[in-house]
């Protein structure tokens, strides 16, 4: 920004408070539009539009900042007609217009290195297609290390990129200096260098994507803010605006700091907040001036900043510590003022003067460099930092694309991935991080601040494997048994729950120790794998989803959600739920509890994600059926191990027999003596034996086990233990081995899949022309020869000096004592024995593909050690 850009800009300000005074005030609800006056409104709206106002749209889009046009850009693109995209004022303004605009192929996230990617991509052709110029330079871009553990961070971020198609290296300081001459190298250890990275003008990119977006047939209408939402019955929503009502197949709710409002508009809170982000521009730089080429972006992430050319000078952006930054939560609390559109918050100096001065140590040209400007703009911010992107549970054909701390660079990528979506009728890849749905009711006002707070100040905080935040802990989301666990072992976070991930002993080193190696939950973890293989453990695993389906066409619906075929009365089965293009939306475990009444029970992450799924089936396919969700209902408590029957028998009169109560089977027992009402329990095999009863008697019923097994060994186990036996027993885990980057039958779930049933469930076609065609790659079971370090997925996997694979998740198995992972590979090299490396952390380890199991399960060690005694 120059002084005279600055200027203008005030004065387009203030113009547009001068036209809203005359117009009356923004944002006021307005009259709906009668049939008889739609002819008067029309001619009125194109008179003050300049355009012909459209009552209909394929999709309507709310909010004109980078991600709303990119959005339309590419709906317009792939050939949709009728894309009309809503602002309330004018294009960028909210966010986009004062966005430093930074861009960069990083990202921690496996696949939001592919929005990024997508996003640069685009951004680097845009002006050529649509003739406007976008201001990209592409100088490339250094994260610094300046502490051994910053260079752990970048090693470990190194091996999840080999085998992704963005170029990334770790370098020297030598290298460093030749990117960026002007930086003092006293305490530059090494770099995380990425071609490519750079900036662009955010307001030129807004209104190159709007230009592509009009040249390909979609309306965008400034001055038309959104004034209500109704939904109609099949479907569609009716959107009102001061110009007409247009009758939309979807919406999608892209209005940045205004999305709450949107949102409120059918009955959300979606739990975003604005957040105060300055940074600073200086005046010309003589140093910079003089050099021959732009300066590489650098983020010194010990400093907690970015720093980039613009122009002569210099641009620097702080991340303030959470205790100094500032949330408009007023915002949140009371609404957007109707006003707001393209002005500023006041700017705070001493509140990053901690970070000017070290940016100053770093680079030491800006210790005499002029300031001519200092941005404070609201961004938005969602609790973890991860936007919002998707449709929505609960309502029919509601999108979100909210959330974006990072807009610039999310967009292009955003705009495409929802676009194919909605084309589609999938996602075209695995981005469940970013799903609106895993929020709930449990986000309140201030979990979502404590939160941002967080997210916010931890921005430049070393990254480390199974990381742990606490703030805003725990939520309203409470086992029944949280109570009488929450003192004996480390917590984990999981869609609001707290859940146990290993548990304490006297003389262990407790409490949460992040680190790249094994760290202090190691030998804990080993002891509660031995547990559960030799006497029997107890675990909480209330944060399931949990739903029960029932009505006349419930088999018939179930029946084309799921590629299984449905359980008998009594009995329980492993389900997938596919795309169209045969890739697995979901795994779910069904219950046939009585005829035509079926409990789901999906992950604790997946829980809105799955049900949206089912809902959108509901809707479309006019199922007669009732569904309800009792997740927070119904507790869950798992029993596991070959005393666990033993444990079982003593708590009830029902034969628990391996005769009275068989693998995969399902019954209410009462317990003896205590006055709990009935449990639902399943022998899945898996996790032995699930409880589920109401969340009240979950204490009653855990404090019974623990009671009746006291001469069995009893004791808990948390989800550490049970990732690691989940890996010896080959159990495949969604989001890991299987999602909507994989095929069941390359996941290796055949067993799994009907292709012979009936009925013609989503993705079957697709599935038997992916087997017809053959695989090119397989799930492979892989032991790694390492030494303190473990997998545990997406690491890049070698073969003869080439990417060959990755990861798909990997623990340390205690039993065999060794490493293990899954990992994807080319059907050549996933024979038994065959060698390839693992990368982890910046070393290649030796690796073996092995047969799996290494541990089979308690019914089919039963099995055969009765075969084995037969032969004998």
């Amino acid at each position: 920004f120059s002084v005279m850009a600055w200027i203008l800009n005030l004065i387009r300000v203030q113009l547009r408070r001068d036209l809203a005074s005359c117009r009356g005030v923004a944002g006021q609800p307005l009259r709906t539009i009668s049939c008889t006056s739609r002819k008067q409104e029309e001619s009125d709206a194109s008179s003050v539009l300049g355009k012909r106002w459209k009552d209909t749209a394929e999709t309507v889009i709310i909010g004109g900042g980078c991600v709303g046009v990119s959005l339309a850009y590419h709906l317009a693109k792939a050939g949709m007609k009728d894309v009309v995209l809503l602002e309330k004022t004018e294009l960028t303004a909210g966010s986009t217009w004062h966005a430093a605009g930074l861009t960069t192929y990083y990202h921690p996230g496996i696949n939001l290195k592919k929005i990024h990617h997508d996003s640069i991509k685009l951004y680097e052709t845009l002006e050529a297609e649509t003739g406007q110029a976008v201001g990209l330079h592409q100088p490339g871009s250094i994260r610094i290390a300046s502490t051994p553990i910053r260079v752990d961070e970048m090693k470990y971020q190194m091996t999840r990129t080999h085998w992704h198609v963005t170029e990334q290296y770790l370098i020297g300081p030598e290298k460093i200096q030749e990117l960026f001459p002007l930086l003092n190298m006293d305490k530059v250890l090494a770099g995380l260098y990425t071609p490519g990275d750079g900036h662009i003008d955010p307001y030129s990119l807004t209104m190159a994507l709007a230009a592509g977006a009009r040249m390909y047939g979609a309306q965008i209408y400034n001055n038309a803010p959104v004034t209500s939402l109704e939904p109609t019955s099949d479907g569609k929503w009716d959107v009102q605006t001061s110009h007409g009502t247009i009758r939309a197949n979807r919406i999608v709710n892209t209005a940045g700091f205004w999305a709450r409002e949107v949102g409120k508009m059918i009955g959300f809170e979606h739990p975003t907040i604005p957040v105060h982000h300055q940074y600073i521009v200086t005046a010309t730089i003589p140093e910079v001036k003089a050099l021959k080429e732009e300066l590489a972006v650098i983020r010194d992430l010990e400093g907690s900043y970015y720093l980039r050319q613009e122009r002569d000078g210099l641009l620097f952006g702080p991340y303030e510590k959470m205790e100094k930054m500032v949330l408009q939560d007023s915002w949140v609390r009371d609404g957007v003022p109707p006003g707001f559109g393209k002005e500023l918050f006041e700017s705070d100096l001493d509140r990053i003067m901690e970070h000017v001065e070290k940016a100053m140590e770093m680079v030491p040209v800006l210790k005499k460099a002029d300031i001519i400007n200092i941005v404070s703009g609201p961004i938005t911010y969602t609790p973890d930092l991860l936007p919002m992107v998707g449709p929505h549970c609960g309502v029919r054909n509601y999108w979100t694309a909210i959330g974006f701390g990072y807009g610039i660079i999310h967009a292009g990528g955003i705009g495409k991935f929802l676009s194919e979506w909605i084309t589609n009728g999938e996602p075209p890849y695995d981005l469940i991080e970013c799903d609106p749905n895993r929020y709930g009711k449990w986000t309140d006002v201030p979990f979502i601040c404590a939160k941002a707070r967080e997210s916010y100040g931890f921005n430049n905080v070393v990254g480390y494997p199974k990381e742990e935040r606490f703030a805003g802990r725990p939520t309203c989301r409470t086992s029944g048994v949280y109570e009488l666990l929450k003192d004996k072992g480390s917590m984990g976070f999981h869609a609001g729950w707290e859940q146990p991930h290993w548990f304490y002993k006297p003389g262990d080193d407790i409490g949460y120790k992040p680190s790249f190696q094994r760290t202090n939950w190691f030998g804990p973890v080993g002891r509660e794998c031995k547990l559960v293989m030799e006497k029997v453990g107890v675990i909480d695993l209330t944060p399931f989803g949990k739903f029960i389906v029932k009505g006349k066409d419930s088999h018939k619906l179930l029946d084309r959600l799921f590629a299984n075929t449905m359980p008998k009365v009594g009995m329980t089965n492993i389900s997938h739920m596919l795309t169209p293009s045969g890739k697995v939306y979901a795994e779910v475990t069904i219950t046939q509890l009585a005829p035509g009444r079926f409990l789901l029970v999906t992950g604790s992450g997946s829980e809105l994600h799955d049900l949206r799924w089912i809902e959108t089936e509901v809707a479309q396919g006019g199922y007669d059926v009732d569904i309800t969700n009792v997740t927070e209902d119904i507790g869950v408590l798992g029993i596991a191990g070959p005393n666990s029957r033993k444990v079982l028998q003593k708590l009830t009169n029902e034969d628990m027999s391996e005769a009275g109560f068989k693998f995969l089977h399902c019954k209410s027992i009462q317990l003896a003596g205590k006055p709990v009402r009935a449990i639902r329990i399943s022998y899945t095999g898996e996790l032995g034996w699930e409880l589920y009863t109401d969340q009240k008697d979950l204490a009653a019923v855990y404090l019974a086990m623990m009671e009746a097994g006291k001469d069995e060994g009893i004791d808990n186990f948390g989800t550490y233990a049970m990732a690691s036996l989940r890996l010896e027993k080959g159990f495949r885990g969604w989001g890991a081995e299987m999602n909507c980057d994989t095929n069941p039958l390359e996941a290796g779930l055949d067993y799994f899949i009907k292709l012979n049933k009936p009925a013609d469930f989503i993705g079957k076609a697709a599935l038997q022309e992916i087997k017809a065609k053959g695989l090119n790659r397989k799930l492979s079971y892989i032991a790694v020869n390492t030494d303190d370090i473990d997998p545990e997925g997406n690491e890049t996997v070698w073969y003869n000096g080439k990417v060959v694979g990755n990861t798909t998740s990997g623990a340390y198995s205690y039993s065999s004592q060794q490493s293990l992972a899954f990992a994807y590979l080319p059907l050549e090299l996933s024979t038994l024995g065959q060698k390839v490396e693992v990368e982890l952390l910046g070393k290649k380890y030796p690796a073996n593909v092995i047969q799996e199991p290494l541990i089979h399960t308690e019914p089919t060690r039963t099995r055969l050690q009765k075969k084995a005694q037969s032969k004998a």
